[in-house]
């Protein structure tokens, strides 16, 4: 019988611009003196003088909230919190649209080029930090992410006890997702299509890319409504949930998703703050049944894809 592992204990420090302190347990087993040693070892790349200053300022502390000092003897299976200097971050100039709130959830309308959670270069300016300090709900979580680039529905958790319930909903794929795209038309085409492929992503890598073998990826896709320009606005069914899913396959169908930066070819990165032409990719509708209230939410994003409504200002 498999054991339940124990939770770890509530953190002693409060949030910070709505990001949760750093927590670390000390491994069961290994040969390190004090607490310190193990933190430098296992913060290398901020180096023994950041851990040492820390330490020495009484911001890294245990579960009772008392400063460990720099000679603390290292107790395996011990938890300690600090919080990490936070990077400057150039504030996304869009706000994200409550479309959804009750006791149990928040879902939202995310823009384009706000990160969903925190993830390394962007951590003050996610979706989940800025609903946290803008709502004032500092249990908020995430049950599943959009790709930064991606805009759309997103729903967040109110309750920390309830967040598996709605996580297991996405990972079982009972949410209904359709996402639209402005990309272009191909009239050799038939429509729809059901495109199936493997796709991998491998640690480390920008793209994910589709392999022989079984496949583990399946998307319905059609054009809604073309125009005499060569574009079109499509609506794609996810039947799975990889990786870029949907970019990957729309380029394999010839048709890339315009604004997007790393499909067919790798682009090169953009400088902070520059919000033009972004990808043409939305999450517009969410169908479920609430597994805490039994309530049928269908849930629908207000936003436009410019490069449909203008393509002109889109592209500029």
């Amino acid at each position: 019988m498999r054991r339940r592992r124990t939770p770890p204990p509530p953190s002693p420090l409060p949030q910070r611009d709505g990001v949760d302190p750093v927590r670390v347990r000390l491994p069961g087993t290994g040969d390190w003196a004090t607490v310190r040693e193990h933190l430098v070892e296992r913060l290398s790349g901020a180096g023994a003088g950041v851990v040492d200053g820390m330490l020495r300022a009484g911001l890294v502390v245990g579960a009772d909230g008392t400063a460990v000092t720099p000679d603390a003897p290292y107790v395996p299976g011990m938890f300690v919190w600090f919080h990490r200097d936070l990077p400057a971050e150039v504030p996304v100039p869009f706000p994200l649209e409550v479309v959804h709130r009750d006791e149990h959830i928040v879902v939202v309308d995310k823009p384009h080029f706000l990160a969903t959670t925190p993830r390394g270069s962007h951590v003050t300016e996610t979706a989940l930090a800025r609903l946290r300090r803008e709502l004032g709900i500092p249990t908020l979580g995430a049950a599943h992410r959009l790709d930064r680039l991606t805009a759309g529905l997103v729903l967040f958790t109110v309750r920390p006890e309830e967040r598996g319930a709605y996580q297991t909903l996405f990972r079982d794929r009972m949410v209904r997702k359709v996402y639209e795209a402005v990309a272009p038309y191909d009239p050799a085409r038939a429509w729809p299509v059901t495109v199936r492929s493997r796709i991998v992503k491998e640690r480390g890598t920008l793209t994910a890319r589709e392999v022989p073998g079984e496949p583990n990826a399946a998307s319905d896709i059609e054009p809604v409504e073309h125009r005499a320009d060569g574009l079109a606005r499509y609506r794609l069914v996810p039947r799975t949930g990889q990786t870029h899913q949907l970019r990957v396959h729309m380029t394999a169908l010839g048709v890339p998703i315009l604004g997007d930066p790393l499909y067919p070819e790798v682009t090169a990165p953009v400088p902070p703050g520059d919000f033009r032409r972004p990808l043409q990719l939305l999450a517009r509708e969410l169908e479920f049944t609430d597994p805490v209230t039994g309530t049928r939410h269908r849930l629908r994003s207000g936003r436009a894809l410019e490069a449909w409504t203008s393509y002109t200002r889109w592209a500029r």
